[in-house]
């Protein structure tokens, strides 16, 4: 066995480089059934992000479905999701990023447009072949200047004629048909909520002519989330709903609600994009369902008459897109040792598959760090969550009595979640020497909804809070060097990093991707899916500028004491790139070390493997320059003014 060699946090050399995390790493979504075969969406950073229906048949051969001219992806939201939908005999409709028309994909044909040019976008498929016509959610962009128009549509298959048939709220998803096709059900909620905060579940009666009835309210209103609406086999309605302060599922039988499964456990998402999934149905007495208990995502069946819940052991602690045809089982399955990956699951015989992985990368083991999860104390007697990474090499030990510089991880949403599936993102930053933290602050998504409402009325405060008190108490624990702590977070977490090295004293350095430095900008610039988004998180604007202004970083550059270092798409919508920008110029006229990395092309989030690469590289290159440690990578220099 090698003795390790003594060097210092920080400079530790390790074959996770940016170069084999963006060569050899895919994303992985949307899964489906047909036919037997199984289907997934890859976002390939190496063809600048474009998403790839790709095709594996029963033999394990796989194949590239969608043409290289098209990007299998819609911007409904902004966000997007539920870009395509695959029936019984393999025939795919999917969106087209480049044109935002909807295309039909016979099997083994060519794709056929079926959309005229228009505003609209699409998302949500599902098909009404009793009508021979697409239903799914619209967004029209035609009225210049004001908002988008979100409404339910059909879609002829014949002609492609679009004709509206819901309307009226702000924002729709999931409209689900029964088996026999005559009820349609669906999702819906209005400014200023979110759907995390208050939606509701309808469902209509198609008429023969293919009009709907009188719709139905079934269930949601002032103090309710309802996600995943699904008919089980025999035609019962099934959804999840937190009435009772977790999402759990509940289903409809001859005008009752009637509970499935009551837990203190999430059986359901916030959500933020379309086309995810959570349950399906083997038949008509087996719901497989995947669920959040505390963090960690669990499989499992339910028995819909006997109501008993049997775990599924899976090697997974993260699990999504969910779904189900018969005995096989498909999902997006992640752990702390295993890269995500497309996997089944035979229900028969328990065994499982892994069957395309989001890297390739052969990692020895004594180079990744495992999640640990931490519960700290933090502001008014409360217990936050995180998940604790620390160095992690086995080529490396650090001089004795030193602590590890720490890199604070504040998610976005803000009401997502951290989870402790392999990131070889977070692996770059702790086999170099770096302990990671990923928080899930007050807000947060996995813990019931009286944890996410901490943040109403609180952002900028709990999840800051949250994130100072981690970094303390690691400090405390002797896991931290204090004169060492950075925050990083993008969107909504670069909002949380701002505010953290704005209002508090604590950080010595802090990256923000496509963050946010000033709530009014964001009250009154972004997409309409977020634009009441602040009216529960801050409060209603104008009526409460005041604490807009009072919790913008923009405003308080005189606080500001440390370095950071800002990313930034050209083309985001979701953050505008003049939000870096202010903050950059702010904190440069002041005389402290800032850098600027802008991308074009980019929009919320980045997708080219060169762009990705460069991030990673130039935020763990300025920490070098801050922190005073030499990388054994040999990287691209980063301009830092004021350095």
């Amino acid at each position: 066995m090698t003795t390790p060699h003594t060097a210092a946090y920080g400079s530790w050399r390790s074959p996770i480089t940016s170069d084999l995390i963006v060569s050899s790493s895919i994303g992985l979504g949307a899964v489906a059934w047909a036919g037997g075969n199984l289907y997934w969406l890859e976002g390939r950073p190496q063809e600048k992000g474009r998403s790839v229906l790709v095709k594996r048949s029963t033999d394990g051969t796989e194949q590239d479905i969608t043409p290289k001219e098209f990007n299998v992806r819609t911007r409904v939201h902004e966000y997007g999701g539920g870009a395509f939908l695959i029936t019984d005999d393999e025939t795919v409709y999917f969106a087209n990023d480049g044109d935002r028309r909807v295309y039909i994909q016979k099997k083994d044909a060519e794709p056929q447009v079926l959309t005229a040019e228009n505003q609209r976008r699409y998302a949500d498929f599902i098909l009404d072949a009793v009508n021979n016509r697409l239903i799914c959610v619209s967004e029209d962009h035609a009225g210049a200047g004001h908002e988008p128009k979100n409404d339910v549509v059909a879609i002829a298959l014949d002609s492609g004629e679009i004709s509206i048939l819901i309307e009226g709220n702000d924002f729709y998803t999931s409209p689900r048909l029964s088996p026999d096709g005559k009820t349609l059900a669906w999702v819906s909620w209005d400014h200023p909520d979110m759907p995390w905060d208050n939606s509701q579940l309808w469902i209509v009666d198609i008429q023969r002519d293919g009009s709907l009835g009188e719709k139905k309210l079934i269930a949601g209103g002032t103090s309710e989330s309802v996600v995943e609406p699904r008919w089980s086999p025999d035609g019962v309605l099934y959804f999840s709903g937190d009435r009772h302060g977790y999402w759990n599922f509940y289903r409809v039988e001859q005008g009752e609600i009637e509970a499935v499964y009551p837990a203190e456990a999430e059986f359901g998402y916030p959500h933020w994009v379309f086309g995810e999934s959570i349950l399906g149905f083997a038949d008509a007495e087996t719901l497989v369902c995947t669920y959040n208990d505390h963090g960690t995502w669990k499989l499992a069946k339910i028995g819909t008459a006997t109501k008993n819940l049997t775990p599924i052991s899976v090697p997974y602690s993260s699990i999504s897109y969910l779904q189900v045809s018969g005995e096989n089982v498909a999902f997006i399955g992640g752990s702390a040792t295993l890269p995500t990956a497309i996997a089944t699951l035979d229900l028969v015989t328990g065994e499982t598959q892994r069957i395309k992985e989001a890297s390739t990368l052969q990692i020895d083991q004594g180079y990744l760090a495992e999640p640990q999860p931490i519960e700290f104390p933090t502001e008014n007697g409360l217990t936050a969550h995180a998940w604790y990474y620390p160095p992690t090499n086995k080529d490396f030990t650090a001089p004795e009595n030193d602590a590890p510089p720490l890199l604070v991880k504040s998610h976005g949403g803000p009401t997502a979640m951290a989870s402790a599936s392999l990131s070889l993102r977070i692996q770059y930053w702790t086999s170099r020497g770096f302990a990671f933290v990923d928080v899930n602050y007050g807000g947060s998504t996995g813990y019931g909804r009286k944890y996410h409402q901490r943040l109403d009325g609180n952002w900028g405060i709990v999840d800051v809070q949250d994130c100072v008190n981690i970094a303390k108490y690691l400090v405390k624990k002797g896991l931290a060097d204090e004169n060492k702590l950075a925050i990083a977070g993008g969107s909504a977490g670069g909002y949380t990093t701002l505010a953290a090295l704005t209002f508090y004293d604590v950080f010595k350095a802090g990256a923000s991707y496509y963050g946010i430095s000033d709530l009014e900008v964001l009250a009154t610039d972004t997409h309409k899916f977020e634009a009441r988004y602040l009216d529960r998180l801050i409060g209603k604007y104008p009526e409460e500028k005041e604490k807009y202004v009072a919790r913008s970083p923009i405003h308080f550059t005189e606080k500001l004491s440390c370095p950071a270092i800002f990313f930034q798409g050209l083309e985001d919508k979701v953050v505008p790139p003049n939000q870096a920008q202010i903050m950059v110029d702010a904190i440069e006229a002041k005389g402290l070390p800032v850098a600027y990395v802008p991308f074009e092309g980019e929009q919320h989030g980045f997708r080219q493997a060169a762009n990705i690469k460069k991030a990673l590289d130039s935020e763990f290159y300025f920490y070098s320059q801050i922190f005073g440690f030499t990388p054994a990578d040999n990287l691209e220099p980063v301009t830092i003014a004021n350095l």
